[in-house]
């Protein structure tokens, strides 16, 4: 399809509307994974709708000693990406167009949430990200906008924005998009060396372990549940690798549904065998909380949780996440 690229807001908005616009936010360097949001912005928008990509590089998201000079740039593979994803435009604006008077006095603030995770690695840059999206959010003026999973902290505190200062726009999440190895997408994946990109594999390996970890937890306690008597419990239990130990009545009937600590402990033990590897992994953090307001999640939590990761390999600092639910069968 053509696509158009248009530099202004008033050029967007002298467009004619029909249907739904669904807007997608990105800073270029487009891979398969806004590829992913493109389309599903296509399927949101119907036929009748209209799908833009935002290209901007936002200086206000990038701290001291960070990436924002080497950030790529690659604004007609971006054109061409798009147009074949199924947007109707690519609004790429100038700095001069997003912050007309210089860097913005008046900022969004992210608050709490904003501060733990990713705002405490990087301290300022939520609001930097809150500012930008606020402001792409007028300029582009969506009926919906969509975001990956992927950034699962950016995601939430969008969603809380558009919530407590009265956006009418409605947030979409779409899953993470990963390589065939397990790497989560990312512009940043293309700095790593051969040897640095089989380090950072560890972070979704990690996420993995804690997964399949969580799986098995609460598929003992579902199978414990299930079965009345202790003997046969107990058999149960050792059948789908459970010490004879872990089957006591007692034990299973008060075990917390999916120990988020053995989560936490499956994934640790994965990065920490990274760590020893050349290049080796520098773990930022890891985290499993709460995606309401992203702090940590007690053992005797149910409900729906992220398994969160940061690191550096080599000079390139690479995120992850997975989306759990703790005591599903309950």
């Amino acid at each position: 399809m053509t696509t158009t690229l248009l530099s202004t807001a008033a050029e967007l908005h002298a467009r004619a509307r029909a249907g739904r616009r669904a807007v997608v936010m990105t800073m270029g360097a487009l891979h398969e994974g806004h590829a992913t949001l493109i389309r599903t912005a296509r399927a949101l928008a119907g036929p009748d709708g209209e799908v833009v990509v935002t290209v901007f590089v936002n200086p206000l998201q990038f701290g001291a000693g960070e990436d924002l000079d080497r950030y790529p740039r690659t604004l007609d593979a971006d054109v061409k990406l798009a147009g074949e994803s199924g947007a109707d435009v690519v609004f790429a604006p100038g700095i001069d167009e997003v912050y007309p008077g210089g860097e913005p006095q008046v900022r969004i603030t992210a608050g709490p949430m904003g501060e733990r995770l990713e705002g405490a690695s990087r301290p300022g840059h939520f609001d930097g990200m809150l500012t930008v999206v606020a402001k792409l959010l007028h300029l582009t003026r969506p009926d919906a906008a969509l975001y990956g999973q992927k950034d699962a902290q950016q995601l939430a505190l969008i969603r809380r924005m558009v919530r407590d200062l009265n956006f009418g726009v409605e947030i979409v999440g779409v899953p993470t998009v990963r390589e065939e190895d397990g790497l989560a997408l990312s512009s940043r994946n293309r700095y790593l060396s051969p040897a640095e990109r089989r380090t950072a594999l560890a972070l979704s390996s990690a996420l993995f372990a804690g997964q399949d970890r969580h799986a098995a937890q609460e598929a003992l306690r579902a199978r414990a549940r299930e079965v009345p008597a202790t003997r046969a419990r107990a058999e149960a239990l050792s059948a789908i690798g459970e010490s004879r130990a872990a089957a006591d009545t007692h034990a299973v009937a008060t075990a917390v549904p999916g120990g988020p600590s053995a989560v936490r402990a499956a994934a640790r033990q994965v990065l920490d065998e990274a760590a020893r590897l050349d290049p080796p992994l520098v773990l930022d953090y890891l985290a499993l909380v709460d995606p309401s307001d992203f702090t940590e999640i007690p053992d005797d939590f149910t409900g729906e949780a992220v398994l969160a990761v940061a690191a550096r390999v080599g000079t390139t600092r690479l995120i992850d996440n997975i989306p759990l639910t703790f005591g599903a069968a309950s």
